[in-house]
């Protein structure tokens, strides 16, 4: 997951961050809150698709998760 500050949304920091992460740190999978559609819609521009959904996070509290790998 990549966390920002809402005031530097739309400034191109995410998009920095995520091009740092996939090319220098080869990250290929995220999970995202499924309640969080802009940072579900801001995921799949980059290419990451859902291949699972659990009910619940990590922490066991009820917020589903979307798993997305990029392809």
């Amino acid at each position: 997951m990549l966390f920002l500050s809402p005031d530097l949304f739309g400034k191109g920091h995410g998009k920095k961050l995520m091009e740092f992460a996939v090319r220098e740190l080869k990250i290929d999978k995220v999970d995202v809150n499924e309640q969080n559609t802009k940072a579900v819609d801001f995921y799949k521009k980059f290419g990451f698709k859902t291949y699972q959904r659990t009910e619940k996070d990590d922490q066991g509290n009820n917020y589903p998760l979307l798993r997305m790998k990029l392809e």
